[in-house]
């Protein structure tokens, strides 16, 4: 019986190819000064000898003895770099603080070390314009703070740093040493917010919100007569006695709720300024998403977030501190993508919970996202729409004069769809901080026990 030829041969068989060495670049090279000493030096020598100048070879004497000294030590390692961040949780306009180490490992100190610091554009600090100096003693570390603030929200680089040492009095020059770019969270600013109604839907467990289910609770419902497992102290005496039995105070319960958060990142218009400047369309829409999250968690309700668009990212729905620190890392994440395209619709009736007040904060650019709305009213969600489209500042294309009437044309159509929705059911209000939402939530739970009409 022959026995199969293995596909691959042993490995005793696979010659391995022999690379050279490559050699490693020289960590310090010597600068223009070291040649130029002894250039200048050998030259007085030779001069001086050939033509029996005492003094022309007494010229080279300091020369010679400096170079002499200087390079008595030479260094051999390059300096090593550490930048530690301060552990804070940074907001917008928020100081930003950081301290960068230069280490110097050798026996040789380093007469000048330059460092220079890239960052990103929205992170602003002080002398970052310029290389910034330093002498680090032998085994010793030097220190430079890195001070400012963070424009806006997101994560960004604090780096590359790269720094070059000098020694030897300036003879020889260390090969550059890069450090990796560090990543700086800069959560958004919340802006001040506050919803005093009541939630239209709140079906949780337990929480502040009053809801239509029975239970035991300060909200009065009405009166019902007594029943096994009620309380003597809920007895209503003078019904009682008018009636002739036992009445008791009914009373509604108090439950949490469950609001999800819908953000539109399929368009980004306006030109952001950061803290202190304009707000673009992810602008707003971030810093309003963070601010609606943080008030219904600090009030004990759950918080769901998701995103309209082609990557559909979502986080589950949950209570605590723990969800809020969870939304505000996952807002740093929000980019635009682009349309949702190829007709699939990212937001499907099953990711958000019936019960759930739907917050969709969109700027109604992107076609699909009115029909979005349509199809969440349908399904007979709670929805409000916050439109983050800036008033002022939209990126417009030039050089034609049409662009002013083609501009004006858009805004009749786009009124023209803000009225469409708010006639089928989905309020939409523009994003003003404070009590943006309560006129809406107070019609939208006065209105919560009625039918309601789906959208044609």
């Amino acid at each position: 019986m022959s026995s199969l030829r293995p596909a691959v041969p042993p490995l005793a068989a696979v010659a391995e190819p022999v690379l050279p060495e490559a050699e490693a670049p020289p960590v310090w090279v010597p600068t223009r000064a070291l040649s130029r000493a002894i250039t200048l030096a050998g030259l007085l020598l030779v001069i001086g000898v050939v033509l029996g100048r005492t003094d022309v070879v007494l010229l080279a004497t300091p020369f010679v003895i400096g170079t002499a000294v200087s390079l008595r030590r030479r260094p051999a390692a390059a300096p090593d770099l550490a930048l530690t961040l301060e552990a804070v949780n940074r907001v917008e306009g928020g100081d930003v603080l950081a301290e960068l180490e230069v280490i110097n490992r050798d026996h040789v100190r380093y007469d000048l070390v330059l460092v220079r610091v890239r960052r990103s554009r929205w992170l602003r600090l002080d002398a970052a314009d310029r290389p910034q100096g330093l002498a680090v003693d032998a085994g010793r570390t030097g220190l430079i703070a890195l001070e400012g603030r963070g424009l806006r929200w997101g994560r960004h680089d604090l780096g590359p740093i790269a720094a070059a040492a000098a020694a030897c009095d300036g003879l020889f020059t260390s090969a550059p040493v890069v450090l990796r770019p560090a990543r700086i969270a800069v959560y958004p600013r919340t802006e001040p917010f506050q919803a005093v109604d009541a939630m239209p839907n709140a079906a949780g467990l337990v929480g502040g919100h009053r809801s239509r289910r029975p239970g035991q609770s300060g909200e009065l419902a009405g009166v019902r007569k007594f029943g096994p497992g009620d309380r003597l102290r809920r007895i209503d005496w003078r019904v009682s006695l008018r009636a002739g039995e036992l009445h008791v105070a009914a009373t509604l319960s108090d439950r949490d709720a469950e609001v999800a958060l819908l953000l539109d990142v399929t368009a980004e218009t306006g030109n952001s300024g950061g803290v202190d400047g304009g707000a673009s369309v992810l602008d707003t829409t971030v810093r309003a998403a963070a601010a609606i999250a943080e008030h219904y968690l600090h009030r004990g309700d759950r918080v769901s977030l998701l995103e309209y668009g082609p990557a559909a990212r979502r986080p589950r729905a949950a209570a605590g501190r723990r969800q809020y620190l969870t939304v505000l890392e996952w807002l740093l994440e929000v980019r635009q993508q682009g349309s949702a395209g190829n007709g699939a619709d990212p937001v499907a009736a099953h990711l958000v919970s019936s019960n759930a007040l739907v917050v969709v904060l969109t700027p109604l650019l992107e076609p699909g996202a009115a029909e979005m709305l349509a199809r969440l009213a349908r399904s007979g969600r709670y929805v409000v729409a916050v439109d983050t489209l800036p008033s002022a500042g939209l990126s417009l294309p030039g050089g034609s004069p049409w662009v002013e009437q083609a501009l004006r044309l858009w805004r009749l159509e786009r009124e023209n769809t803000l009225g469409r929705l708010r006639e089928h059911g989905v309020p939409v209000v523009s994003w003003a901080g404070a009590g943006s939402l309560d006129l809406v939530l107070r019609d939208i739970a006065r209105f919560a026990g009625a039918p309601r009409a789906g959208l044609r």
